[in-house]
């Protein structure tokens, strides 16, 4: 069934494959993302604009608009007095409002709907962001919000990996001491949990990336419990490997402090909320392991690529689906925990999206079918051979392409002791 968060994660890979082309200036990169969200339906946008912040003014200037709406006069001037919202940026990121301006209401902008994004200036004891994009839509729905909010994300993104273009030279050090701390801090790949086996791999395509794995043993009240978490960040390169190592700091520390799974992922996604403004979102699926008689496995799936449970005495691979947003995407978020049980032979595979949707040389995705099959085919193996078959037959999927990204896999097998 295609859910919300199927919904959230299609916007997401549509808006960043219209962010991914290479430009050597911000606001070319801003007005082809922005004529392309305006342009594609999958959207229903009716229009969009590029404001940017004039520090000598105080004022944001029109410098951008497309659309199916009425003109704004070419070098249009908003104070930033007489708009007090535009301050509210910088904590909310994205704002919905009833227009006030006389001009802008002449052309039919009841809705004040913008986001920010770039650099953050300091003006008049008030911080604001360099660029504010407005869109105008038909409806003002939650999904208009919960889009404006990836947008900003991704444009953010892109401009920040636009500027680490330009000093990558520069910083080619500090990324490879990074990749050694990241490396240092990845656990070990086997572990062994009572009559569960474990095998854990995260293959780079860079010198440091965004995908995160974790095994976290918990002993409380004489109950042992072993949480796994497999995390991918939304941003790319040296901001992802920040984000991945402030999860994992995160996640080890909240972890230990409550046993309800549903609380500890609603304050590490108000954590990432209020400490990245920037790179604003990561998928996460946590779950943890159980003593109990039946192996309850329990879970919550933070918008992540939906792990596989292959039972063989059935032959059905079941996916874990989502149980809430993003992490960080929006504030005060809730999320829901479900649950499965491990028989004798069952394997869980956990992943990131650099194994379903990597691409052979004419664009084919992988997909989760050929990932079943690779499970069916080697469920009798260690977690450890299942998890270098997927890796094998993803590479040679993969061989004659330009594909290129992280890939992460944990394989989880109940034995038969």
């Amino acid at each position: 069934m295609y859910s919300h968060y199927d919904q959230q994660k299609d916007t997401f890979k549509l808006v960043e494959k219209l962010a991914s082309r290479n430009f050597k200036k911000e606001l070319v990169l801003l007005k082809y993302l922005v004529r392309d969200i305006v342009n594609m339906k999958e959207f229903d946008i009716t229009g969009g604009r590029i404001w940017e912040l004039e520090p000598e003014t105080a004022s944001y200037k029109l410098v951008f608009q497309v659309g199916n709406v009425k003109k704004i006069p070419r070098g249009y001037s908003i104070p930033i007095t007489e708009h007090p919202i535009l301050a509210r940026l910088i904590k909310e990121r994205t704002v919905l409002n009833y227009e006030t301006d006389p001009i802008l209401r002449e052309k039919g902008i009841e809705i004040y709907s913008v986001t920010g994004v770039g650099n953050v200036i300091r003006l008049k004891n008030a911080k604001y962001y360099k660029y504010a994009l407005g869109f105008n839509a038909p409806e003002i729905l939650q999904s208009f919000y919960e889009t404006l909010n990836i947008i900003n994300s991704v444009a953010n993104i892109a401009l920040k990996g636009l500027a680490s273009q330009q000093k990558q030279k520069k910083i080619e050090k500090d990324i490879l001491k990074a990749s050694e701390i990241q490396r240092s801090l990845q656990p070990d790949h086997k572990m062994q949990f009572h009559d569960y086996d474990i095998y854990g791999l995260c293959l780079s395509a860079h010198y440091v990336g965004g995908d995160y794995f974790d095994y976290i043993l918990h002993s409380v009240e004489e109950e042992e419990r072993l949480s796994i978490l497999v995390s991918d960040a939304a941003a790319k390169g040296l901001p992802a490997a920040t984000q991945a190592l402030f999860l994992s700091g995160a996640i080890r520390m909240g972890s230990t402090f409550t046993q309800s799974i549903s609380k500890f992922m609603s304050r590490l996604n108000n954590l990432i909320w209020e400490t990245f403004p920037y790179e604003r979102f990561v998928t996460l699926f946590y779950c943890e392991l159980t003593l109990s008689a039946n192996r309850l496995v329990l879970y919550a799936n933070a918008g992540h690529c939906p792990p596989i449970h292959y039972r063989p005495t059935t032959d059905i691979c079941q996916k874990l689906d989502s149980t809430g947003g993003f992490l960080g995407l929006l504030e005060h978020q809730k999320f829901g925990v479900e649950n499965i049980r491990m028989h004798p032979g069952d394997v869980l595979v956990l992943y990131t999206d650099g194994i379903t949707e990597a691409r052979d040389k004419e664009g084919t995705l992988f997909g989760e079918e050929r990932l079943f099959e690779v499970m069916k085919k080697n469920h009798l193996f260690t977690p450890e051979e299942i998890s270098f078959a997927i890796i094998e037959t993803v590479q040679k999927f993969t061989k004659d392409s330009d594909f290129s990204d992280d890939q992460t896999i944990v394989v989880i097998k109940r034995n038969n002791k």
